[in-house]
């Protein structure tokens, strides 16, 4: 079992999940199909919160009371998910300016600029993967063992975040056909057609164990919903533009955390990972978890490691992306071409499906 998903309050998690996900929808619909929408979501409200962020910020080491208890400083502070957050909305404004080429958007160089982006987002993932094995293997050594994270957040690091971790770097190189970045007809996506359903598994396999391991009070959201809502949308009527509905929903899911972060970890809409061993049983709330200062409190509230789900993860994770880059490498060798410079899924259906709605 992934996630503590059970009993009484069992409906009220579904229907949170059910919110956020059709919430991301929509939010990416606004986003994605007018320049309006597009600039007010991913320009106007990240410089509102950007000047929110810093005032909190100012104030709380100036001592100031309210900001000191903000809930945005209390469990949001931690570079990872400023660095996530402003990662994926440079991401955002880097499409806009590519589908509508606007400035440099209409060169020819910064076509390569989805892959550079969500390069960078894997290796922020993948450096927080590191953190937490080094930090878990210090605890408990190569079993793996506690943590507590800067945002309160009690974490078990081992050798599956290693695996884990390979998986986001081999996806860095499952990223095909850069200079494949094309505008749809009418200009409402930003299409990459070489990033088929091969790449797509795979980087959703990967990302969700990256937040099972490292987000776990939050992944029933950032790594269910929140990588099922692109991968929804480029299935059903947005084929070939999963990158930039990938994009949009981080970037609007980053900024709803980061102001509203109590949502995924209070009542009635927190779920918990079986990582937790015991947590549903014992009356431990994801909340509960934010107030455990010791293992040793862990240990008296009933809580014992299951990091079983996450080792199996991690391992899924590694062989999607092993099979990946393996039929990458079949192709390119096949077709006699550079799989970066060159798109080697024409032909696919995928691809064709993508292509057919290029201007």
């Amino acid at each position: 079992m992934l996630f503590q998903l059970y009993g009484d309050k069992a409906l009220m998690q579904l229907l949170g999940w059910v919110l956020v996900f059709a919430g991301l929808i929509i939010m990416n619909e606004i986003g994605r199909r007018t320049k309006l929408g597009g600039i007010a979501v991913f320009i106007i409200l990240p410089l509102a919160l950007t000047v929110y962020f810093i005032v909190i910020a100012v104030a709380a080491g100036a001592g100031v009371d309210w900001a000191v208890n903000n809930h945005t400083h209390i469990y949001m502070n931690s570079w990872f998910h400023y660095a996530k957050l402003y990662a994926a909305d440079i991401g955002c404004v880097g499409f806009i300016m590519l589908k509508y080429k606007w400035g440099i958007g209409a060169k020819e160089w910064f076509k390569p600029w989805p892959f550079v982006i969500v390069g960078i987002n894997i290796l922020i993932a993948v450096a927080s993967d590191i953190e937490s094995a080094v930090k878990g293997f210090a605890a408990g050594g190569l079993a793996g063992g506690w943590w507590f994270s800067s945002e309160n957040v009690w974490l078990y690091g081992g050798w599956w975040n290693i695996v884990n971790a390979i998986a986001g770097v081999i996806n860095i190189f499952c990223m095909t056909g850069w200079w494949g970045i094309y505008s749809s007809k009418g200009e409402k996506d930003m299409l990459w057609p070489d990033m088929t359903v091969w790449f797509i598994v795979a980087y959703d396999v990967w990302n969700f164990e990256y937040t099972y391991c490292n987000l776990p009070t939050h992944t029933w959201y950032c790594g269910v919903a929140l990588l099922l809502a692109p991968t929804f949308a480029n299935a059903l009527w947005n084929k070939g533009g999963w990158i930039q509905n990938r994009a949009n929903t981080l970037a609007i899911w980053c900024m709803f955390a980061q102001v509203f972060p109590l949502f995924q970890i209070t009542e009635p809409f927190s779920v918990l990972p079986s990582v937790y061993g015991g947590a549903v049983e014992n009356g431990v709330t994801a909340f509960d978890m934010t107030q455990i200062t010791s293992v040793q409190q862990l240990e008296a509230a009933g809580i014992t490691a299951n990091p079983t789900m996450q080792g199996v993860v991690a391992i899924l994770a590694l062989v999607a992306n092993v099979l990946c880059i393996s039929v990458i490498i079949k192709r390119s060798i096949e077709q006699k071409k550079n799989p970066y410079k060159n798109e080697i899924f024409a032909g696919t259906r995928d691809f064709e499906q993508a292509m057919a709605r290029r201007a």
